[in-house]
């Protein structure tokens, strides 16, 4: 019989419990021990740390990204890619044809100084139906990676429009076996975007090229770990989810979540209800004023989290654009994917999972901190709504729910 002190060690020790972890093919993860981590908490110094590693490059360079933008973020990072062709180096980036210009201007000083690109899916509907490359990644001679939500775009910079506060987003810099599966995850999305595909090259982007080092996270449970998870329309289709449901639901203590697009469908819902009425502290924090309709749609999901428990703050301060998640002090993901139809069913996304590393603690903090400092809905308020407002909400949501039922061909709940 398992002791209940080995089955859940306390998170002043750095690890998790043991059951958070376990289930590799539950969840589908592969951790890899021995790997470095940055964590960042805005564009300012994600964008220098960038630059840094590519200046630094002996080798490879390469990047895809949802927003390459044209302002002072972009042609700093431009030209740290220009510079690094121009030595000589291979130098490769991927930008989406709906989230960047298709005429960029960057792409002609690309052009004439060998920096190769590819767009995916240069109109709203192509070769790969309506999904986007939702990815924020880099790799850096195969060795140093970069994972998160931030794009090459000014933090004070939103749409044409200068934001008062810089956006609040996260990144990380990982070095170690993982960034391999970065690399890797690059070349896969190069190839599937190669205008003149063979077949043995068709056929190797249908198989996921598993990096890193495995470790027995059975036996090591306190080991600083990290996964790596790259989902598209081929394989893996529900990874980032069934990450999110395997550590949720093996939960024992605490389930924090920062995302400003949140319309999980109905087994996350059901597991963040599940983990309130366990009696977990559930605290949610949720981006507003970004896209409109979900402003009006998200709050019909209030009631149902409220009752279990759960505590939901509203961010205000400036644009959220962070999607990462800290369960029980130890387990937390930081990457691309919204909590949403688009990202979870549709898009090309990118986390890390990482396990008992100091920076989950330090982004515990920053999670909670701006919780605290946000609008919290009150069940009271919020159950005594005006009927107008109620009918909005339901209108709204439905209406999101059948497009993406439609987007998904059905595999949106």
């Amino acid at each position: 019989m398992t002791n209940e002190s080995d089955e859940l060690l306390d998170s002043s020790t750095g690890g998790p419990n043991r059951a958070l972890l376990s289930g590799r093919r539950g969840a589908r993860l592969q951790f890899s021990a021995g790997n470095s981590l940055r964590l960042f908490q805005s564009g300012t110094d994600y964008f220098a740390a960038l630059v840094e590693r590519i200046r630094a490059a002996h080798r490879s360079v390469v990047l895809e990204v949802y927003i390459f933008c044209h302002d002072d973020a972009g042609a700093q990072v431009s030209a740290a890619l220009v510079e690094a062709a121009k030595r000589g180096l291979s130098v490769r980036v991927i930008t989406d044809g709906i989230g960047t210009s298709r005429n960029l201007r960057f792409f002609d000083d690309w052009r004439a100084h060998g920096v190769r690109f590819r767009i995916f899916n240069p109109h709203l509907f192509g070769r790969f139906g309506f999904a986007r490359t939702h990815r924020k990644i880099a790799s850096i001679d195969g060795e140093v990676a970069f994972v998160g939500g931030i794009n090459i775009v000014d933090d004070l910079e939103n749409n044409g429009m200068k934001l008062d506060e810089p956006r609040w987003d996260f990144a990380v810099e990982v070095a170690g076996p993982v960034a391999a599966e970065v690399a890797d995850a690059f070349e896969q999305q190069w190839r599937r975007l190669d205008p003149n595909p063979v077949s043995s090259t068709l056929r190797r982007t249908l198989t996921f090229v598993r990096g890193g080092v495995q470790t027995d996270i059975e036996a090591t449970p306190r080991t600083p770990q990290i996964a790596f998870i790259a989902r598209d329309n081929l394989n893996r289709r529900r990874t980032i989810e069934k990450a999110y449901l395997h550590a949720i639901g093996r939960a024992r203590d605490e389930v924090v979540l920062a995302n400003p697009y949140f319309v999980p469908g109905r087994k996350l819902r059901r597991a963040l209800v599940g983990a309130a009425q366990r009696g977990l502290r559930v605290k949610l924090l949720i981006g507003r004023k970004e896209f409109r309709l979900l402003d009006y749609a998200v709050p019909l999901l209030y009631g149902m989290l409220l009752r279990a428990g759960a505590q939901i703050a509203e961010y205000d301060k400036t644009m959220l654009h962070g999607k990462v998640a800290v369960i029980d002090g130890s387990w937390a993901t930081v990457g691309s994917s919204n909590l949403d139809a688009l990202s979870l069913l549709l898009n090309h996304e990118a986390n890390v999972v990482i396990a008992n590393y100091p920076e989950v603690s330090e982004l515990r903090d920053a999670i909670l901190s701006a919780f605290e400092e946000s609008p919290k809905i009150d069940q009271q308020r919020y159950a005594a709504r005006p009927l107008p407002e109620r009918l909005l909400n339901w209108l709204t949501y439905n209406a999101y729910r059948v497009a993406m039922k439609m987007l998904t061909v059905g595999e949106y709940d």
